[in-house]
């Protein structure tokens, strides 16, 4: 039997919100993020049969006031088998933060998208005390696993346990727990390596309050299975337009399903909606009356006449916060064949608005036809930013309805008397 070659990347990268320090004498202020991570190494080291010299575990230190800290960052992140965050109030505030985790979130979707892995690789701990309810959404759906200490860790948290000397049976007690929950994340995820993603490039998971809306409405035109032309390969397409998987031949889910993943992600709530299920209303929802919206669209989708003309309907009614994305799989020779250009050039002239748009700014490459997944997984956040933007910079302000008060106006408070008082300042005329 041929020897398993042995595995010397990290178990986890700790992610955590650095301190500031309060005064030229208060010393590290991270010095006990330090002793978690050194006693979280030497269970690890004892739970595990890592090779000698091996790291356990990554935290960053001092690497962000130093040359090339960015790249380190993105290759412990591509490589590490699991994310380790440790919540605290300063974290979610944290951009740092917010990038670490929509790094590492991402490689995990590729890797569930791809069939390579499906649990998930973050195990999430309380640094110190934080309101569970006040999460970001693109966190709210991580359990927090609870100890045998109970409250005495919800309330006070890792920091609370391990800095009140009464409770350091419960802080020794907590950290073995982390570390085995550390181990058994590993085992169970076996997320594979990732390619080092550009630090400067990825967006945060974590948007700030009150930064513009925090909704995006997904809309997938496609055919479905049973409405492709027959002459079209029918792999990409499902029973329902959802379904549509352009990137089959790297992908096991639809299109829609990553998208939604990859959005919440970025602490958006999503609506997700088939085009051809839109009410063919006067003005269609998805042409974004009320939120941003994001069309996948389909070139194949043009085949059905009925389709295409509501496809130019919503073009025509489009706000300049509803943008597009045009998947075109360069594996998949139809899209290059003659009919695949002939409905390329279709598009072209069915949604000249958005198009033309999108082409006006950065996010042109999405509707010239993204021919990877990886390279769909990078437009996305593109997309979402600049619609978002366009949402704050060209939405009307509506009032809330309520009770009508004339506008205040300055008045002389001494206005002059007689018949010709309409003609001196301060009067009525």
């Amino acid at each position: 039997m041929q020897d398993r070659a042995p595995d010397n990347r990290p178990y986890f990268f700790l992610s955590y919100a650095h301190t500031p320090q309060w005064g030229p004498d208060s010393g590290d202020p991270d010095h006990w993020v330090r002793v978690l991570f050194n006693d979280l190494c030497n269970h690890i080291v004892a739970l595990t049969d890592l090779p000698a010299g091996s790291p356990p575990g990554f935290m960053d230190r001092e690497m962000r006031s130093g040359e090339g800290w960015p790249e380190k960052l993105s290759e412990n992140l591509a490589v590490c088998r699991v994310f380790v965050p440790l919540f605290s109030p300063r974290y979610f505030s944290s951009e740092m933060c917010g990038r670490e985790w929509y790094a590492f979130h991402e490689r995990m979707l590729n890797a569930r998208t791809t069939g390579t892995a499906t649990a998930s690789a973050i195990v999430p701990a309380l640094w110190t005390r934080v309101d569970l309810r006040e999460l970001p959404d693109s966190v709210r759906h991580m359990h927090i696993e609870s100890t045998s200490s109970g409250g005495r860790y919800l309330n006070n948290g890792i920091y609370g346990l391990i800095k009140l000397s009464r409770l350091r049976d419960e802080y020794d007690e907590t950290v073995f727990g982390l570390a085995e929950r550390i181990v058994q994340a590993a085992r169970e995820a076996r997320l594979p390596p990732g390619r080092p993603r550009d630090y400067e490039s990825t967006p945060s998971a974590f948007k700030p309050r009150g930064t513009g809306p925090r909704h995006i409405r997904l809309t997938v035109a496609a055919p479905t299975e049973d409405s492709v032309p027959q002459h079209r390969d029918a792999r990409p397409y499902g029973d329902d337009a959802l379904d549509w998987n352009p990137y089959h031949t790297e992908s096991t889910r639809a299109l829609s399903t990553h998208a939604e993943e990859l959005i919440r992600s970025l602490d958006y709530r999503v609506t997700v909606a088939a085009f051809d299920d839109e009410s063919p209303a006067e003005e269609p929802r998805g042409s974004g009356e009320r939120q941003p919206g994001i069309l996948l669209v389909d070139q194949w989708a043009l085949s059905d006449e009925e389709r295409r003309r509501r496809l130019k309907t919503f073009d025509a009614y489009a706000r300049p916060w509803v943008s597009a994305i045009v998947p075109r799989c360069r594996a998949d020779l139809q899209n290059h064949g003659q009919e695949g250009r002939r409905l390329a050039e279709e598009l072209e002239r069915v949604m000249p608005t958005i198009l033309e748009r999108a082409r006006r700014s950065d996010t042109r490459i999405a509707v010239n036809g993204v021919p990877t997944l990886k390279s769909f997984t990078r437009v996305l956040p593109e997309v979402v930013a600049y619609t978002t933007r366009q949402f704050l910079k060209n939405a009307e302000v509506r009032l809330p309805p309520g009770p009508h008060f004339p506008r205040p106006r300055l008045a002389d408070p001494y206005p002059p008397s007689g018949p010709d008082a309409g003609d001196e300042p301060g009067g009525e005329a």
